[in-house]
């Protein structure tokens, strides 16, 4: 018996196929960065729920909130002399990370030796999922000629301070975690599901940010050519600016110290009450300047 000829694809069905197997591709992988990056934004809430958690707990302990960092100084929102510990270093009890608590000593600036090993651990609950921050895991901290000073694990949260600078006023923030501050429910007059208590930095616009504290004389290079030095306070906090400044989430001003995130449309916000709220880019100036003051008598309206 005679073998019956079999056809095969010709180059312009394949061709075809190709095609439709593309634009299958390209259809479906919008919608899979879209289920990705849900997911991400809930772990990032997740992470900030677990954090209200730590400070509520630590309040319970202290009758107030941590400091957003403590250091000596001589004059009120002068300029710091160490150790540095921030708000975030002391919540690792808070958050099963008694072991590493235990490594530091409190009296010992975070640039001393002693704490080579503690400064660099990531800590995946102060890490945003949605940024891979490049795959680094720490940064080195540098003085205002860049010598450097030590390497910090990189973190994606930080305290809100209030209105001002927290590089010129440190000491005077109107927020709730700024130096050596001792805010506590009592001082909230605003209300505590009102008042911003930690917000999100992505690493591409804040690549100096870290849950160790305020490194003693270290400084923040700006990302845009003209900018001043930031200050040892912005590793680990932020403030809100005035709002005639317009210093909203994700703003096109690219200041380090100010709140962006990679989800999309906005940041995730931590408020006082615990609970998580998503900031849209689109936030009214007035309102993002409000709910960054703990007793301003602000009457806020839904953001």
């Amino acid at each position: 018996m005679a073998p019956r000829n079999r056809r095969g694809f010709t180059l312009i069905e394949l061709l075809v196929v190709i095609a439709i197997i593309s634009i299958l591709i390209g259809l479906l992988l919008p919608a899979v960065q879209k289920i990705r990056e849900a997911a991400n934004r809930l772990k990032c809430t997740n992470n900030l729920k677990q954090v209200g958690l730590a400070l509520h707990n630590y309040h319970g302990v202290y009758e107030k909130f941590p400091s957003g960092f403590r250091s000596y100084s001589a004059t009120i929102d002068g300029n710091g002399t160490g150790p540095g510990w921030g708000w975030a270093a002391y919540l690792l009890p808070y958050i099963e990370q008694d072991n590493l608590y235990r490594q530091i000593d409190l009296s010992k600036d975070i640039a001393d030796p002693f704490h080579a090993n503690v400064r660099v651990q990531p800590l995946s609950i102060y890490r945003c999922p949605s940024d891979g921050g490049g795959g680094k895991t720490f940064f080195t901290s540098v003085t205002d000629t860049n010598a450097p000073i030590c390497d910090l694990a990189f973190a994606n949260y930080v305290g809100i301070g209030g209105t001002v600078e927290v590089t010129g006023f440190p000491d005077t923030g109107n927020g709730t975690l700024f130096r050596n501050s001792n805010i506590g429910f009592a001082d909230i007059l605003d209300g505590t599901s009102n008042t911003l208590m930690v917000t999100e930095r992505q690493s591409k616009r804040s690549p100096q940010t870290t849950w160790v504290g305020a490194v003693t004389e270290c400084v923040n290079p700006p990302m845009v050519p003209g900018y001043d030095l930031e200050g040892p306070a912005t590793l680990c906090l932020s403030n809100t600016g005035e709002a005639a400044d317009g210093r909203v989430p994700n703003n096109p001003l690219d200041h380090v110290e100010d709140a962006s995130s990679f989800h999309t449309g906005g940041v995730n916000g931590l408020m006082g009450d615990g609970s998580v709220r998503f900031i849209k880019n689109t936030i009214n100036p007035f309102t993002w300047q409000a709910i960054g003051t703990r007793a301003g008598g602000e009457v806020l309206g839904d953001f």
